[in-house]
C-alpha cells in the first residue's frame, strides 16, 4: 500500500502546470507545420491551410477554463496509466502518453456513472474546484470503500450553482449519470428529451452533440451538422459552449434562417391564419397544387434524325407520364426523367428497324427540339413561389387542391385580401416561406445532414418540424423541449405527433425531471400552474434549496416602477447577472425607469459590459435564458399578453423559471387565480 501524499494539492497544481505546458507544446507543433513540405497542389494546399488553422484554435488554452476538472483512480488496472485526468480535450506529452482524457473517451464515463452501488472498477474519483484557472481544491470520493457513505459533493454543488454571467457554458464538470445515457447514445438514433426548467435539456443536446462529433467525426465531417434555436438571441446565448469544447465546425441557425434563402420575410399573419399554414395538410395541398401542372399529351412526339422520322404516339407518352406520376417521385427528379423515357421508345423503334443506337444517340434524342417541347408542355418547370403565391390568391386556385383537406372557412382565412403582383412584391410571412420551402422540397429534394439538434422543438408548427426534418431526412436528431413551455398558438401538445411530422416516429423519448438551476421553492411556485397548461408533466425535483429565493410581494400602482427599479437595484448589490423581465408592451416604460435611475442595461443576447449586469428581457424573448437573479414585473400583464389563457399562463410559466438563485415577483394587479395554492 502506497504512503499517503504528503501534499496532493501541490502535485495536482504540477500536472496541471505540465498539462498546460504540454497542450502549448500540441499548438506550438501545428504551428510549425510547413504545408509546402507536404503538397505542391494549391488546392489541397488551401484545404490543408484551413484544416491547421482550426486545430490551432481548438487547442487554445483558455486561461480561464480548467483544463481538467476530475481524476479516477482505478482499482484492479495494473498497467501504466492507471490514473486518468478527464477534462475537455485529450493533452498527450513529447512522448505521446495522455496527460488529460477527453471527456468523450470511453475510459472517461465512469466519471459520471460510477457510484457506490456500481464503482466500476473505479476506487477513487476526484473533483476539482477552481478559482478562475486557478486550480484551489479537490474532494475525493472513495467509491470502492465500503466504509465511506455516498454523499452529494461540495464542489459539484458549487459549480453548479456557480453564478451565471455572460453566454451558457458548458456542464462537461456536472453531468449526471441519466444526463450522461443521452449524451452518449448512438448517432443512428434520434432522441426526444422532454425536460422542465433548470434540468439541463438544452446543454445536454449540445454535449450529445460535440459526443457524436467525437465518436463519429469522419462521417459527421462529410454530412455535417446543425443547431437550430427559436431566435437569435438564444442562439447567442449558447453559441459559446461548443468551441469551449473544442468542437467548432457546428453550425447554427433558426427556422426561419432554413427557410428564408427563397423569399425574404417582410409580413406577419395573424394567429389563426398562421395556424392553418402551419398545419401539415398544407403538405397535402401544395402536393396536389404542384402536380396539377402535368398534363397529358393530346399529340405525337415526332423525332426527326436525318433522313428517318420517329414516331411516339400520345397514348405511349401519356403511359409514360403516368408511370413517372406513380412512382411518387420529385417533381424535378420526374421532369428531368421524362426525356430519356421518351428517348428511350424512339431506341427501341431504331433497335427494331435493325439500327444500333447507343447511349450517346439516346442522349442525344433527349435534346432533341421535339422532345423537350413535349416535355415543356407535358411537365412544366415551376417556381415554388409562385405557385405558393397563386395558393394564396387565386381562390378557385386554392378551393380545387383543398377539396375535402381543408374547410372552406379555412381557405378564406389563407386567401390575400388583397393579392401582390409578384413574388418580389409579396409581403411573405414566416408561416409563408415554410410553405415554399415545401415546394420546393417537392421540386427538388432538400439536402439532408448527419445530425441535427432542434431546441425549444414544442414551439414549431407541423409544417415547421416537417422543414427541420427534411434537413436530417438520412441522419439523426436530438429534439429537445418542454410542453409546458409551448407558448405559440400552434405549439405541439404532444411529442408523438411532434416526431410524426419531423419524420422520426421511432425516436426514443426521454424525459428529465431532476433540476439543477431553478431553485426549489421558486420551480414550485411555479409548478402550480402546470395542472392548467399542461396536465400529466411531472414537477422537476429541484437539487437545489436556496432558502428565501422567492420573493412575492404587491406594490401600489403608482409605486410600480420605482419598486421595480429598486429591486432590480438590490439585486445588482449580489454577484451575477440580473435579468428583469416584463410583458413586452411594459418593456418601454421600463426602461425608461431604468434609463432615469441610472442603471445600465442591456437587450436579451448583447454582450456583457462591466458597467451592466441587468438585462431587460420581454417575455416573448425569455425562454431559454437565464440569469441569477429574476425581477419578474406584473404577472398578470404577461398573461393578459398573449391571445389565449393557457398561452399566457405558459408565457408566465417561462418567465418564473428564469431565475437561478432569486426571483422576486412583483405586481399591482391582481396575480392570475391558477398561481393560488392547490
Amino acid at each position: 500500500m502506497s504512503a499517503p501524499d504528503p501534499d496532493p494539492l501541490a502535485r495536482e497544481r504540477a500536472h496541471l502546470a505540465a498539462s498546460r505546458a504540454a497542450l502549448r507544446a500540441m499548438r506550438e507543433d501545428v504551428q510549425a507545420l510547413d504545408i509546402r513540405d507536404v503538397t505542391a497542389n494549391w488546392v489541397n494546399a488551401a484545404v490543408l491551410e484551413r484544416q491547421i488553422e482550426e486545430r490551432i484554435k481548438a487547442l487554445a488554452d483558455l486561461s480561464g477554463t480548467p483544463l481538467f476538472f476530475g481524476r479516477l483512480d482505478y482499482l484492479h488496472s495494473t498497467q501504466e496509466g492507471q490514473r486518468f485526468y478527464i477534462g475537455r480535450r485529450h493533452v498527450h506529452d513529447a512522448d505521446g502518453d495522455p496527460m488529460v482524457i477527453d471527456w468523450r473517451a470511453p475510459v472517461s464515463q465512469p466519471f459520471y456513472r460510477a457510484s457506490k452501488k456500481d464503482p466500476q472498477d473505479v476506487r477513487l474519483r476526484r473533483r476539482f474546484g477552481y478559482t478562475g484557472g486557478d486550480l484551489t481544491a479537490y474532494e475525493d470520493e472513495r467509491l470502492s470503500d465500503p466504509g465511506e457513505e455516498e454523499r452529494t459533493s461540495r464542489l459539484l454543488q458549487a459549480e453548479i450553482e456557480r453564478p451565471r454571467v455572460g453566454p451558457m457554458r458548458d456542464i462537461v464538470a456536472t453531468i449526471q449519470p441519466e444526463q450522461d445515457e443521452i449524451v452518449r447514445s448512438g448517432l443512428s438514433g434520434t432522441v426526444c428529451v422532454q425536460g422542465g426548467p433548470g434540468t439541463g435539456k438544452t446543454a445536454v443536446g449540445l454535449h450529445r452533440v460535440a459526443y457524436l462529433l467525437y465518436a463519429h467525426r469522419e462521417r459527421l465531417a462529410r454530412t455535417g451538422t446543425l443547431v437550430i434555436g427559436p431566435n437569435r438571441s438564444f442562439l447567442h446565448y449558447i453559441e459559446q459552449v461548443l468551441p469551449a469544447l473544442g468542437e467548432l465546425e457546428v453550425q447554427q441557425a433558426t427556422v426561419e434562417d432554413l427557410v428564408g434563402a427563397h423569399v425574404e420575410v417582410r409580413g406577419a399573419d395573424d394567429a389563426a391564419t398562421a395556424v392553418v399554414k402551419g398545419d401539415a395538410r398544407m403538405a397535402e395541398v401544395l402536393r396536389r397544387a404542384l402536380r396539377s401542372h402535368v398534363s397529358m399529351p393530346t399529340e405525337p412526339v415526332v423525332v426527326v434524325r436525318g433522313s428517318r422520322r420517329w414516331r411516339i404516339p400520345a397514348y405511349e407518352v401519356e403511359e409514360i407520364v403516368r408511370e413517372l406520376l406513380a412512382r411518387d417521385m420529385r417533381y424535378g427528379a420526374a421532369r428531368d426523367a421524362l426525356p430519356q423515357r421518351i428517348a428511350h421508345a424512339v431506341l427501341v423503334r431504331m433497335e427494331a428497324a435493325g439500327e444500333a443506337p447507343d447511349d450517346r444517340v439516346q442522349d442525344a434524342v433527349a435534346r432533341n427540339a421535339a422532345v423537350k417541347a413535349a416535355v415543356k408542355a407535358i411537365w412544366p418547370a415551376v417556381d415554388p413561389a409562385k405557385l405558393v403565391l397563386r395558393l394564396l390568391s387565386d381562390a378557385a386556385f386554392l378551393a380545387a387542391h383543398a377539396d375535402g383537406v381543408l374547410s372552406e372557412d379555412e381557405q378564406k382565412t389563407l386567401l390575400w385580401a388583397r393579392p401582390p403582383r409578384g413574388v418580389k412584391s409579396a409581403k411573405w410571412s414566416a408561416a409563408d416561406a415554410v410553405l415554399i420551402d415545401e415546394t420546393a422540397d417537392l421540386v427538388a429534394r432538400t439536402q439532408s445532414l448527419g445530425h441535427v439538434v432542434l431546441d425549444e422543438a414544442q414551439d414549431l408548427s407541423p409544417m415547421q418540424y416537417r422543414a427541420v426534418g427534411r434537413r436530417c431526412s438520412t441522419g439523426s436528431a436530438t429534439v429537445l423541449g418542454d410542453l409546458a413551455q409551448g407558448t405559440t398558438p400552434w405549439a405541439t401538445e404532444s411529442w408523438a405527433d411532434a416526431l410524426r411530422h419531423l419524420g422520426k416516429g421511432d425516436a426514443l423519448v426521454e424525459e428529465l425531471t431532476a433540476g439543477f438551476r431553478v431553485p426549489r421553492d421558486v420551480i414550485a411556485y411555479a409548478s402550480r400552474l402546470l395542472p392548467h397548461i399542461a396536465p400529466g408533466l411531472a414537477e422537476v425535483r429541484s437539487v437545489r434549496e436556496n432558502p428565501g429565493s422567492l420573493e412575492v410581494r404587491a406594490v401600489a400602482g403608482d409605486e410600480r416602477d420605482e419598486a421595480v427599479v429598486a429591486a432590480c437595484r438590490a439585486s445588482l448589490e449580489r454577484e451575477g447577472s440580473v435579468g428583469l423581465i416584463a410583458a413586452d408592451a411594459r418593456v418601454p416604460e421600463l426602461a425608461g425607469a431604468l434609463r432615469a435611475a441610472g442603471l445600465p442595461f442591456l437587450a436579451p443576447g448583447e454582450e456583457t459590459t462591466a458597467g451592466a449586469r441587468l438585462t431587460l428581457v420581454p417575455a416573448s424573448l425569455a425562454k431559454g435564458l437565464e440569469y441569477d437573479y429574476v425581477v419578474l414585473d406584473e404577472p398578470a400583464a404577461v398573461v393578459d399578453g398573449e391571445p389565449d389563457e393557457r398561452t399566457g399562463l405558459r408565457r408566465l410559466y417561462v418567465a418564473l423559471t428564469r431565475a437561478v438563485s432569486g426571483l422576486k415577483v412583483l405586481h399591482t394587479a391582481p396575480l392570475p387565480a391558477q398561481l393560488d395554492p392547490r
